[in-house]
């Protein structure tokens, strides 16, 4: 299994590995990769598993595995720990990374993205959430993938949009990052690969590895977690993500930025840096 990376900074820095969410790539954090690594770090943005350049296998796309790919980098850059920063969907790997491999995980921020048992609560009490709801659309068999392909991607540039801040979606760099995105995930077998973990998150609630998943993550992380929110994320409320406090044991800081939506290291992204060099500097 191999994992594509985009690198910046000194090969002796402290390693900050970045994981990107759905529909994104390593480029998402295009404006953090400098910014870290002007400041002494060696930052590593990932594609995950299905995603950009990395391997696209047939399966593997459930939590435990994401997670140990994450680890496994570690490693293979000649790490023994790393700050560990996650966006969306790559900020559950990150929840699940510091929980059931807490010796590889120095630090964690997380983005847009609550504790996996958070999210989990929160949909039971709404069943209709709208996360949710974008969840179970993925359930259907062939449909989600054809979606994603239909019209060079569209989909794609209007899932950015409905998830993002009013501002964002009328910036004039959105057009470039939209593009970007559906050339991204029109790759041969990505549209596929991409909906896998989130058809696994749903399927597994019912079935014996799902709850196996919920017991090993129901721990409180040993490490400080920053987490960055949007006030105006349509899919995942502020005071859900908030609800994550509960599992951190060492120290939890919590950031919410107004008018920014589901992706904010895109949509703010000197804000996001400059918690991120706040966090790494503490």
């Amino acid at each position: 299994m191999q994992l594509h990376v985009a690198t910046a900074g000194p090969e002796d820095g402290p390693l900050v590995l970045l994981l990107h969410g759905f529909p994104g790539f390593w480029w998402a954090w295009r404006h953090q990769l400098p910014a870290l690594a002007g400041a002494g770090h060696r930052v590593v943005a990932a594609d995950l598993r299905g995603y950009g350049d990395s391997d696209r296998p047939p399966r593997g796309y459930d939590l435990w595995t994401l997670a140990g790919d994450a680890a496994g980098l570690v490693r293979s850059l000649g790490a023994r720990e790393a700050t560990v920063v996650g966006a969306g969907w790559g900020g559950a790997v990150a929840w699940t990374l510091a929980a059931l491999r807490p010796g590889v995980v120095d630090r964690l921020a997380v983005l847009a993205a609550p504790h996996p048992l958070a999210l989990r609560a929160a949909v039971r009490r709404r069943p209709w959430a709208p996360a949710l709801r974008t969840l179970a659309a993925a359930q259907l068999p062939r449909l989600p993938e054809r979606r994603l392909r239909r019209d060079d991607g569209i989909w794609v540039a209007d899932f950015l949009r409905r998830g993002a801040g009013a501002g964002w979606a009328a910036a004039p760099e959105f057009a470039e990052v939209a593009d970007r995105h559906r050339a991204a995930m029109l790759a041969p077998r990505v549209p596929h690969t991409a909906v896998e973990g989130f058809r696994w998150s749903v399927r597994s609630q019912f079935r014996p590895d799902g709850a196996r998943y919920a017991a090993a993550v129901d721990r409180r992380i040993t490490v400080p977690v920053l987490q960055v929110h949007g006030a105006d994320d349509p899919w995942v409320p502020d005071r859900v993500a908030r609800a994550s406090a509960r599992w951190c044991a060492a120290g939890h800081v919590h950031r919410t930025l107004a008018g920014v939506g589901h992706f904010p290291h895109q949509e703010a992204p000197q804000h996001v840096t400059d918690a991120l060099l706040d966090f790494l500097d503490r």
